[in-house]
């Protein structure tokens, strides 16, 4: 019959880890894609997803901001602007719609009731009302005002869900667009810190004196970087052979996959918009490289672009009269 020890030895080997500090991503944990309803609070309708949300996750990644960028641009650049509706105006309700899946635009009239003007109103802030052609101006807690009645054009990207608000077409790439976020963000703190170019001591001679193991240790504590991660002491005595060996951190972190986190969160984002890489300057790498951009750009404007102006041309059925025309999209041929 046996018993255990009251006390247990303490290990012989002792190892001192390190951790990277906490990362500063533009949305903290489940905020946006915690999906729900779109909630009834007594005078408007909620979002179905967090709009702040949807507004951080824009630039959370270039490629994704890029993508709809270069919508929106070639949106404007093809848009024949009038009295009620400026360029301008037109590029911020593209821009919103296409972030949000909402654009909205505040018709203005003359003290005879025919409209004077256009004006944008940030998608990010109005809400519907209750009752047909009311709308709300919500910014913040305290801040609400009631829009007139049917003065609001609501242009709407279709959700499966629910048909009061819109939801953008790239919902599914946002896990990916921040995954890219968060790859950058560790590398970037990897070299912030300081002491990206670590090592593990590993030490597995016995010391004739702890206290020279112990100095080597302070030694190692004291020539830390700013604290994100620090080097490591291992001292294993009677262990394996080669007493002494600086073990570069580098050759580990070589192998984190970064390069092929970026790559396949790129691709991912590009699909979700549909966008011909060679048309947001992404370097190919291969030798023959993604082909005549020229071509993909008219593809690109035939299957994308010009769906996305037929969307627009709804305000003219809104207002009755048109405000909304497009010139034909051109490719200046090679004048070789």
């Amino acid at each position: 019959m046996t018993t255990e020890p009251d006390t247990v030895a303490a290990p012989v080997g002792k190892m001192e880890a390190f951790t990277f500090g906490e990362p500063a991503p533009v949305l903290d944990r489940r905020e946006l894609l915690d999906y729900i309803q779109c909630l009834d609070n007594g005078k408007w309708y909620e979002t179905p997803i967090s709009f702040d949300g949807l507004a951080k996750t824009f630039r959370c990644s270039p490629h994704h901001a890029s993508c709809i960028y270069v919508k929106r641009n070639i949106l404007v650049s093809t848009f024949k602007p009038n009295k009620l509706l400026s360029r301008g105006g037109f590029a911020r309700l593209a821009l919103d719609y296409l972030i949000f899946g909402n654009g909205y635009l505040e018709r203005r009239d003359s003290i005879g009731g025919r409209p004077m003007s256009l004006e944008h109103a940030l998608a990010k802030y109005v809400r519907r009302g209750l009752e047909d052609g009311r709308y709300w101006w919500v910014n913040g807690v305290r801040t609400e005002q009631e829009f007139k009645r049917g003065a609001i054009f609501h242009l709407i990207e279709p959700d499966v869900h629910q048909e009061i608000y819109g939801l953008p077409e790239y919902i599914g790439a946002i896990q990916s667009a921040l995954l890219n976020e968060a790859s950058t963000l560790f590398r970037r703190k990897y070299y912030i810190n300081g002491s990206h170019a670590g090592y593990i001591l590993y030490v597995s001679d016995a010391a004739q004196d702890i206290d020279d193991i112990n100095k080597m240790r302070d030694a190692l504590k004291a020539s830390k970087g700013p604290g994100n991660f620090r080097n490591l002491f291992l001292y294993s005595p009677n262990g394996k052979k080669d007493g002494i060996q600086l073990i570069p951190i580098s050759e580990v972190a070589a192998k984190d996959e970064f390069l092929g986190i970026k790559d396949a969160t790129r691709d991912d984002v590009l699909a979700a918009h549909r966008v011909p890489p060679q048309l947001l300057g992404i370097v190919p790498k291969n030798a023959g490289g993604f082909g005549s951009i020229a071509d993909a750009a008219k593809v690109f404007v035939k299957n994308e672009i010009a769906p996305l102006q037929a969307r627009f041309l709804e305000l003219n059925e809104w207002l009755g009269q048109e405000v909304v025309a497009f010139d034909t999209y051109e490719i200046p041929s090679d004048s070789k």
